[in-house]
């Protein structure tokens, strides 16, 4: 074993506060995704939804311990403040002390769970190593019974991978870059294949333990989610998947990492696996972490229960909208991720290839990301629908939904009382939980604009687009000038806060709760 790598001439508070810093970047705003009861003898617990309650003025969530095991980096990736060229101070913790700290902001309710990442410290294996021994004492010799978001380390043995999955609530591997090409100019030491090959790896392993209890091999979406039921655990799983190749909604970029058979041949060896094959796949990942350095035979764990995410960089490279969507949809529905993060780039390296220092981070056009990736999640659209070639980047100043709507107006107005759910989704201001007390409402009584409203309808939007019992809400023009002008003043305040938050642009520290 190599010889640790310590900082002794800072305190632990000291490197707390570097290494805290230094997290910032990585988004793990979401609720857990997982639920565990508390145990006798062990430490806290995990609710489904029981992580976010507060948030920092940048809207990453503060009531997890996040924290990178250390910011030293062998790696020189142009956009990440601790590349190996920056001169930045430089700290690392040891498992003891992630474990203490863990701990301690536990018991004094500053936290409800752990959120660990790392640079690369000397290289994959030996950084992995450390963050699964840190998480293995977490579990064993602490008790720690909460919450736990761990990143990996691409490249790193199946061992490792296993270790971590079994160890942490959600795991993820951080894409960063849609495309090989931004990767090769940005990020030389990652490529799209050391990426993938995990990602597929925890897909199976998550899927086999899902079937071992009973469950569905892929996680559950809003029933709204059509693209999703053909995934790839369906019985033409594998003809639906040579099609997306063939008709190219798959990005181009998953078909040519190194050389142009490898991607295609790459992400179908990963779906080669058939659902009978699932068993045999989870007792080889189970006889590795046996056989590792960590023993972790005596631990009875789901493998990573919440699932697996990743976070693509905004605005660092010239992708656009439309490549992002594209990389996500084919993500969810090649690998079940759970979530797919995006994070504005806020430039802080000087370099030709990446928007100047100063340039102001595309907080906006994150925020109509998201709003695109619910409606690829819950509402049934696919990215060719909301996106193009011809029109390959969204309306700033419009929401997705209402943008799509107003690209096809002859499909509106929608009549209420008679419409599917299915189309009641597309309705902007119409959301999964107001389209079912639509459907389930009407069956008893006659609907009108007031029920609407109480029933969760956004009318401000929705009542441009509607008719109910064959009446509009007020008398409108069904025109695309009027409706647009119309919709960007009701949003104007919030489109102002979006895009004006970067001039305070900072996140919430453990100093603002005084703690010392």
């Amino acid at each position: 074993m190599n010889t640790t790598i310590t900082d002794n001439n800072y305190t632990l508070q000291e490197k707390l506060q570097i290494l805290a810093d230094a997290a910032k970047y990585d988004v793990a705003c979401t609720s857990s995704g997982s639920s565990r009861r508390g145990k006798k003898g062990e430490l806290g617990n995990a609710e489904a939804c029981g992580i976010c309650h507060s948030f920092a003025a940048d809207g990453r969530c503060i009531s997890l311990l996040k924290i990178l095991m250390t910011n030293h980096c062998t790696y020189d990736c142009k956009y990440c403040i601790n590349r190996v060229s920056n001169d930045v101070k430089r700290a690392t913790f040891t498992p003891e002390e992630i474990c203490q700290l863990t701990v301690e902001f536990y018991k004094r309710n500053y936290i409800e769970g752990l959120f660990l990442s790392s640079g690369v410290l000397k290289n994959p294996t030996y950084t992995m190593e450390r963050m699964c021994e840190t998480l293995l004492l977490l579990r064993t010799k602490y008790h720690f019974n909460g919450y736990i978001h761990v990143k990996t380390i691409p490249g790193v043995s199946d061992e490792l991978l296993a270790a971590a999955g079994y160890l942490a609530d959600r795991i993820s591997v951080n894409m960063e870059l849609p495309t090989q090409e931004s990767l090769r100019t940005l990020a030389p030491n990652k490529t799209m294949k050391n990426i993938l090959n995990p990602m597929g790896k925890v897909q199976s392993t998550i899927a086999s333990h899902r079937i071992a209890i009973g469950k569905s091999a892929y996680m559950e979406r809003s029933r709204g989610n059509q693209f999703l039921s053909h995934g790839i655990f369906s019985d033409n799983s594998h003809q639906v998947f040579r099609e997306k190749l063939e008709s190219q909604s798959i990005p181009p970029q998953f078909k040519n990492i190194s050389d142009k058979n490898s991607t295609a041949k790459n992400i179908q060896d990963v779906f080669s696996q058939k659902e009978n094959d699932m068993t045999s796949r989870i007792l080889t990942w189970e006889n590795a972490c046996q056989l590792s350095p960590l023993d972790m035979s005596d631990l009875k764990r789901s493998f990573a229960p919440a699932g697996q995410s990743t976070q693509m960089i905004i605005g660092a490279t010239g992708e656009s909208d439309y490549t992002l969507l594209q990389t996500t949809q084919a993500l969810y529905q090649g690998y079940d991720l759970k979530r797919v993060f995006y994070s504005a780039y806020i430039p802080l390296n000087e370099d030709k290839v990446l928007p100047q220092i100063g340039t102001p981070p595309p907080l906006l056009r994150e925020h109509r990301l998201y709003q695109a990736d619910w409606l690829l999640r819950f509402y049934g659209f696919q990215a060719d629908e909301l996106l193009s070639e011809a029109q390959p980047d969204f309306n700033e100043l419009l929401d997705p939904k209402c943008d799509w709507a107003l690209r096809h107006l002859e499909q509106f107005p929608v009549e209420v009382e008679t419409a599917s759910y299915a189309l009641l989704l597309r309705i902007p201001g119409i959301g999964p939980k107001s389209a079912s007390r639509i459907t389930h409402a009407r069956r008893y009584r006659r609907l009108n604009f007031e029920s609407l409203k109480k029933m969760g309808v956004v009318l401000k939007r929705a009542h441009y687009f509607i008719t109910c019992g064959g009446k509009q809400m007020f008398h409108t023009p069904i025109e695309a000038d009027y409706i647009t002008r119309q919709l960007i003043t009701v949003d104007k305040k919030g489109l102002w806060n979006i895009q004006h938050s970067n001039e305070s642009y900072s996140q919430m520290t453990l100093a603002d709760f005084g703690i010392s």
